[in-house]
């Protein structure tokens, strides 16, 4: 298999000074050789590979090192450490127009860009014209850029960058650019380009479009690797991640039991259930699953006690809660181990990670006699079917 980017333990370190003075003083300390530095690893020790073709999205929150890394593919910038072999021609959306010389003309600055994408002036020659009816700045394209507005530089700055036919592209939140009609030629080149099977590095804080636009997904997190794979899982754990805003680890101590050791009864174990009743800790997006709960009954003297077992996100928003009171349902209340299946014919949430509380109640459903917040964790995974909570059962027609 061919891989276009090849990543290997890759670490990049700047030098933090607290004072300019502090530099000066690290260059001429040549003997003693003092430090009047410390050490910051935007990226450290990192290793993937990018087959040609895939589209890779890059994730993660500010400062995890995502701008590091794709200036350190485009050869902005050097590694400290490691090696990145990259084949094919490299076009980036990263700061459009960051290589514009703003005392240069329009059409000065898209040979410039061409220069620096080793492109030969005859080349780039070629591609004037369908530049210039992508950028559609008029006149302005002989005056110098100093003199464009905002909207008409960032046109021929994308316009520059993506008519270049490059093997692969680096997108770094720049697809909504310019005004809508604009935006919507970007979009319509992008997936031009993907169609053409030119690989693709898609960062983006939008979740859901690395969702649409992506196979692979990396998350990077403090200049690490968190995880590599596919779009839709890493997206997920991600998400999940943000939400808890702790470690992406699940933490057992945010569980909390009420009523324990009541003399009443006490719930023992729950266990989750996929559509072939094989336990699990990961249910499919629209496929069966069931949550068996075994509970002993210390009383059998309680009147109609009910069952009840909600589902919660992992940010703690109510999703679902169902109990026996209001499906009219007894549950076994014989003294000893008892037990009770909840089935869900299917699990509409969409992917993600959730929780359930499960609680044995009064006749009401009011007072509980056990109750155990985020009693069990679990996954909803499968494809990327739509946004939001839920998908509800539904059809287009005309």
């Amino acid at each position: 298999m061919e891989y276009v980017i090849d990543v290997k333990n890759l670490t990049k370190v700047y030098k933090i000074y607290n004072n300019p003075k502090d530099r000066v003083k690290e260059a001429l300390s040549l003997i003693r050789k003092h430090k009047y530095h410390r050490e910051f690893y935007s990226l450290e020790n990192i290793s993937f590979q990018v087959r040609k073709g895939e589209t890779l999205g890059v994730i993660g929150k500010n400062g995890a090192g995502k701008s590091t890394l794709l200036k350190l593919i485009t050869g902005i910038i050097t590694p400290t450490f490691g090696e990145i072999k990259v084949c094919g021609k490299v076009s980036a959306l990263l700061e459009l127009g960051a290589g514009f010389n703003m005392d240069y003309t329009g059409i000065e600055n898209i040979y410039l860009q061409g220069t620096i994408l080793g492109i030969p002036k005859d080349e780039m020659e070629g591609k004037i014209s369908e530049i210039l009816d992508f950028a559609d700045i008029g006149e302005f394209i002989s005056q110098p850029v100093k003199m464009y507005s905002t909207g008409m530089f960032v046109r021929l700055a994308f316009a520059t960058a993506i008519n270049v036919e490059p093997d692969i592209l680096i997108v770094d939140e720049a697809l909504a650019v310019g005004d809508l009609q604009f935006q919507l030629k970007c979009m319509d080149k992008f997936t031009e380009l993907m169609e053409k099977g030119v690989t693709i590095l898609f960062v983006s804080h939008d979740l859901n479009a690395v969702r649409r636009f992506c196979e692979k997904a990396l998350w990077l997190h403090k200049g690490r690797i968190m995880e590599y794979g596919d779009a839709q899982i890493v997206c997920e754990h991600y998400e999940s991640f943000l939400k808890k805003k702790i470690n992406v680890q699940k933490d057992e101590t945010d569980k909390v039991v009420l009523n324990k050791n009541n003399n009443i009864a006490e719930v023992k174990e729950i266990i989750l259930l996929n559509s072939i009743n094989e336990e699990t800790d990961t249910v499919i997006i629209n496929e069966r699953a069931s949550v068996k709960v075994k509970y002993e009954v210390i009383n059998e003297d309680i009147k109609a006690p009910v069952m009840g077992i909600a589902i919660y996100s992992v940010d703690n928003k109510y999703i679902c809660g169902l109990n026996t009171l209001l499906d009219k349902y007894p549950i076994p209340w014989k003294k000893g181990i008892n037990e009770i299946t909840l089935h869900y014919e299917k699990m509409l949430i969409l992917g993600g990670e959730y929780y359930f509380d499960v609680a044995i109640f009064d006749q009401t459903a009011t007072v509980p006699i056990n109750y155990i917040s985020k009693a069990k964790g679990f996954w909803v995974k499968g494809k990327y079917l739509g946004e939001g909570v839920f998908i509800i059962p539904h059809e287009w027609s005309n």
